[in-house]
């Protein structure tokens, strides 16, 4: 078996201000900025998580689309396995973990659905392969081969040869409501810092504190 060291670092960037009046949009909004000028790929990239009807969990990468003062939004078949335990629980978690900054954020909160508006307007921003392969995939189902698959693209780009793609009924975006916001900065010999954000509801205000690392 593989050993693995994770090394004390003591050459971690300068701590960020962890300003405990500053709003947690503000500064997840801060960070994001400092993460696009760093990151080499998909800084917007976020684990999601879930759970089953049998309460286990479940747990992938997706992209954060927007982020405003409503909620963390992605878009998602809702008939795949995230889409229909989102819709299940109505509750989810997200985790950005920002490596070239050494930098995490993570959020728990309830979930919905975006508008239909909201979603025909993300979708029709997607390039055209994209929105064909919305239609192509029976996302998270078992795919018989690997053809299987680049002929439902084919017939569905057929289909839509000419004009504009519209978007599938299934297929739309969910808004996560945190309650809780934790920003978490790596500081040499494990002593990290930890600042966390939590409400009671969506239209309380936030009440911060720091925790041990």
């Amino acid at each position: 078996m593989t050993k693995i060291k994770s090394p004390d670092y003591e050459d971690t960037p300068q701590a960020p201000d962890f300003s405990k009046e500053e709003q947690p949009l503000a500064l997840f909004e801060r960070w994001m900025v400092e993460a696009q000028a760093s990151e080499l790929n998909d800084p917007n990239a976020m684990g999601l998580a879930t759970v089953d009807e049998h309460g286990m969990p479940n747990l992938r990468t997706v992209l954060l689309k927007d982020a405003n003062s409503q909620g963390f939004v992605f878009y998602t078949n809702r008939g795949s396995a995230k889409g229909m335990e989102l819709q299940a629980s109505g509750k989810a978690a997200l985790n950005f973990h920002w490596k070239s900054l050494r930098r995490q954020v993570r959020l728990r909160g309830p979930v919905e659905l975006v508008s239909n508006e909201e979603a025909d307007a993300y979708y029709a921003s997607r390039a055209r392969g994209s929105r064909i392969g919305a239609w192509a995939s029976k996302q998270s189902s078992e795919l018989e081969s690997r053809f299987a698959l680049e002929k439902q693209v084919a017939k569905f780009a057929a289909k839509y040869a000419i004009g504009a793609v519209p978007r599938p009924d299934w297929w739309s975006g969910f808004r996560l409501k945190p309650l809780e916001m934790e920003f978490w900065h790596d500081r040499p010999f494990r002593l990290h810092d930890r600042l966390l954000f939590q409400r009671a509801s969506i239209d309380e205000p936030w009440a911060p504190k720091r925790l041990y690392p």
